[in-house]
């Protein structure tokens, strides 16, 4: 049997041996498992990351709009099926080296201090989590630094306390935005620098493009997960990445107490992975699925599921993307993606509860919106977005049990959703849409985002002291089975209303700190 941890072996496994044994394994490259790849880089313990996809290419197709948007060329997720109707539909996952950081719009907030405390919405309670900003905060700061985050310390007013400054300089706003963002603080409101890691840093790679939200950056000046943890941790000469290889299950030993081996598939060949501790880091659903797949004697429900909570108290923000439009002007901007807007992040004026977070998108396209406007033909849409200022707007999702990941009898990866704080949500845009008529956009285009938005999905595998209540603990590790460890963003208890790809790689630095999975 070949060994992947031999010196002459290469640190990306293209031919693997049908038996690999390694001391960690973590089932995902995204910004957990690349981020705690990258932590464990330098503890002489032989990690092993294992991916369902490849590399995504370098290709001119990167930067194409009608490539990206109207083609879907990148999306690779399996289909996923609604509950209730049945209806399959291709969510806002990518499955690459890096994950769906491949493709996010690399804004890298940190959630709020209050956010780790329970905090009161239209429907119901966001819970506390069981740890509290200051254990995170130094986790943050190094996060920000792995991934070149760039902003501006105080410029926020929801900002919490930091240790240290932004690690680079906010990226400046283009001109129709610096205009925009006169106009808000005119009205009173405090816009800022959106956390954005890219590299523009003096000699960074970064060319200031229109193509960076929701596209692949092909000169690798986005701070995803791939370039700025995988490949670094690569470069360590104990570990290695497996990609084109699909996790199926984990198998445990007679007790259930311990995983004993991943069953994996590369390129259609059965693969078994054995290691002394395991990571899963697949993302909220797909962890989900993996330890529901992995239901067992021990484990009849799936695996680390004695508390019933895998797979529910699924959240994603209710987002929509707005669409400021002033027909007198044409909007030049190229990097759009820098404003945000928290002045509504908590209770105030006349709403009792948070509305949350709104943030610069992308440049709009024509081939950008098709899609959504089919009937629309494209040179109508073309010259629409000439004229409008894109936002995102997002509002904190409350846990329900009932929304939830389930497999159906043939093994169909199921979502129920219902969303929450649609009310809150609607007082977002009314605001958005009156200090936007003010800054001299007459017109406001919105877009509600449905079921196949999953991009900042979390809370399928709920965190907490309390092992008949929750998945894992504090340190992400599970309560049920002794060497498994979930970081990803399915601990999340709450979802709070900014994304949440900084938390995450803050989880992964912090369950690595602790220093369990090299004990």
């Amino acid at each position: 049997m070949t060994d992947v941890f031999r010196a002459d072996q290469p640190s990306v496994v293209t031919d693997p041996p049908t038996e690999i044994d390694c001391d960690i394994v973590i089932i995902g490259s995204g910004m957990g498992g690349g981020t705690l790849a990258y932590a464990l880089r330098d503890s002489g313990a032989r990690v092993l990351i294992v991916e369902m996809g490849d590399f995504l290419p370098r290709e001119i197709s990167n930067w194409s709009p009608r490539a990206v948007h109207m083609q879907g060329r990148y999306k690779n997720s399996p289909m996923w099926y609604e509950a209730g109707t049945g209806r399959g539909f291709t969510p806002g996952n990518y499955h690459y080296v890096g994950g769906s950081t491949k493709m996010f719009g690399a804004t890298l907030p940190r959630f709020r201090e209050h956010d780790f405390d329970d905090v009161e919405h239209p429907d119901g309670l966001s819970p506390a989590w069981p740890l509290n900003y200051a254990d995170m905060e130094r986790h943050y700061a190094q996060a920000e630094s792995i991934f070149w985050v760039h902003g501006l310390k105080g410029e926020d007013p929801t900002d919490p306390w930091r240790s240290t400054d932004f690690p680079h300089p906010p990226v400046p706003h283009d001109d129709t935005v610096a205009e925009y963002v006169e106009s808000l603080r005119g009205q009173g409101l405090s816009p800022f620098s959106l956390p954005t890691a890219i590299d523009y840093r003096p000699g960074g790679k970064c060319l200031w493009c229109a193509t960076c939200d929701a596209f692949p950056c092909m000169v690798d000046a986005k701070g995803d997960a791939d370039v700025a943890a995988v490949r670094p941790a690569l470069k360590s000469p104990t570990v290695r990445l497996l990609t084109r290889a699909e996790v199926l299950r984990l198998d445990t030993n007679g007790s259930g107490k311990e995983v004993v081996a991943a069953q994996a598939v590369h390129d259609g060949t059965p693969i078994r992975i054995t290691a002394k501790r395991f990571v899963v880091s697949a993302g909220a659903a797909n962890t989900a699925a993996l330890l529901l797949r992995s239901s067992s004697p021990s484990h009849p429900a799936g695996l680390s599921n004695a508390s019933d909570q895998v797979g529910r108290n699924y959240m994603t923000h209710v987002t929509s993307f707005f669409l400021a439009v002033d027909p007198r002007h044409a909007n030049k901007s190229v990097f759009q993606k820098t404003i945000g807007i928290n002045d509504w992040y908590n209770a105030g004026g006349d709403s009792r509860y948070p509305l949350g977070n709104v943030q610069g998108l992308g440049k709009l396209q024509g081939a950008s919106v098709k899609n959504a406007r089919r009937m629309v033909p494209k040179a109508i849409l073309d010259a629409v977005t000439h004229h409008t200022l894109d936002l995102f707007l997002q509002t904190e999702d409350i846990p329900l049990a009932e929304n939830r990941v389930t497999l159906s009898t043939s093994g169909r990866l199921t979502l129920a959703r219902r969303p929450t704080n649609l009310s809150s949500h609607k007082k977002l845009v009314s605001r958005m849409k009156a200090v936007s008529r003010r800054a001299g956009y007459p017109v406001a285009l919105t877009q509600l985002l449905g079921i196949e938005a999953s991009s900042h999905q979390c809370g399928t595998a709920r965190m907490g002291v309390d092992p008949a209540t929750s998945v894992v603990d504090p340190f992400c590790k599970s309560h049920d089975v002794d060497n498994l460890w979930i970081v990803d963003s399915s601990p999340f208890p709450s979802s709070a209303a900014v994304n949440p790809a900084l938390t995450v790689a803050a989880l992964a630095l912090r369950v690595a700190e602790s220093g369990q999975l090299i004990a």
